[in-house]
């Protein structure tokens, strides 16, 4: 197949440091290559892939001091991406809801994959508009907002095994990897380690965005015993993070369609203690590649039973389940299910109008 892979420009394709999207979308895009496929990545200039690159911009936008306007990049990608869209079999976009126009301007089949959140009230409205557009979800738990929109299948993230060290958690600390928000709740991680006595490291970026919320509630966290802020970590420094750790705490506030940073935990052999939003309860097998948790207190219970996890355990859940392998034949099947259906629909109109 003929596929374009379209990836947001905030980040390279993979990421040099903080960057789920883009390093899903470089995972799917080389295995798809090894597939035997032929993709086009549409992505920032600064990427590395096996695929045909088209640059959207020279380099990662997030990088970039002279970007004032993100969007305006976003959109010129799109543009080119569906000027071009009879050279491809499917057009699989990660850039959300900015795509939804562009698909009624062609006949080649679209898929598109939401990766933020989508109980906000301002997004509702455009997925009505254009029920028609073909979606995926990263867990059954995306969907629910918007239940009415045309889902064809959920296909959960995965990551390349070879990118993670396993690990006996012999640092014996507790981790956060993440960005420093309110909803992603690093003020409940230190509470807990507190509580629990023992240490935390936190590998986090801070978006400009939440700044202020890292000045007034976090750094003052900071200051005490026993936390660390590592800042953010490359791909290498994050593997030996998550593999030294105990127990990875992923005390979200908000219902996170996925939750990248919980199959990589895993894949280095580190449980997971999460509470119950978003898609946790699927990623996590509770009980054996860490705790879902409904309150604080159930998450400092759960720092006290990490050791009935098998470590070993962990990474297979993620080599059965959250594989690059695994996502790209998701992926697969519903390109070649989108393309039959564009075919048949091909064939009764020009039929008809014969």
């Amino acid at each position: 197949m003929r596929i374009a892979q379209v990836a947001p420009l905030s980040e390279s394709v993979p990421p040099l440091l903080y960057g789920g999207t883009e390093r899903v979308v470089y995972y799917l895009t080389q295995e798809l290559m090894r597939m035997g496929h032929d993709v086009t990545l549409f992505a920032s200039g600064d990427s590395r892939t096996a695929a045909r690159l088209v640059p959207g911009c020279p380099k990662a936008l997030r990088l970039d001091e002279a970007v004032y306007d993100p969007y305006a990049y976003a959109m010129l990608q799109l543009g080119r991406v569906f000027d071009h869209a009879d050279e491809f079999d499917v057009i699989h976009s990660h850039l959300d809801y900015f795509t939804f126009p562009f698909t009624r301007l062609v006949r080649t089949p679209t898929l598109v994959t939401p990766h933020g959140r989508l109980d906000l009230f301002d997004i509702a409205p455009i997925f009505r508009e254009y029920t028609e557009v073909n979606l995926v979800s990263v867990s059954n738990n995306q969907r629910n907002p918007l239940p009415f929109a045309n889902w064809l299948g959920t296909v959960y993230h995965g990551i390349d095994l070879g990118d993670y060290r396993f690990g006996a958690g012999d640092g014996n600390y507790l981790a956060f990897l993440g960005r420093i928000s309110p909803e992603k709740g690093v003020d409940l991680a230190i509470r807990v380690a507190q509580h629990v006595g023992m240490p935390l490291k936190i590998a986090a970026k801070v978006d400009a965005a939440d700044k202020a919320y890292y000045d007034s509630v976090i750094a003052p966290l900071l200051e005490t015993d026993n936390v660390e802020f590592v800042g953010e970590v490359d791909q290498a420094a994050k593997s030996e993070f998550l593999r030294n750790a105990y127990a990875l705490l992923f005390p979200i506030r908000w219902p996170e369609p996925f939750g990248l940073v919980m199959i990589e935990a895993m894949a280095c052999g580190t449980p997971v203690i999460a509470l119950t939003m978003g898609a946790a309860p699927e990623v996590i097998a509770s009980g054996r590649t860490g705790f879902v948790c409904d309150s604080y207190e159930a998450m400092v219970q759960a720092v006290c039973r990490v050791h009935e996890i098998d470590r070993r355990e962990c990474r297979h859940h993620v080599e059965t389940n959250f594989s690059a392998r695994v996502m790209a034949l998701g992926y697969e099947d519903i390109y070649r299910r989108l393309i039959l259906t564009a075919d048949r629909a091909a064939r009764e109109r020009y039929g008809k109008a014969a």
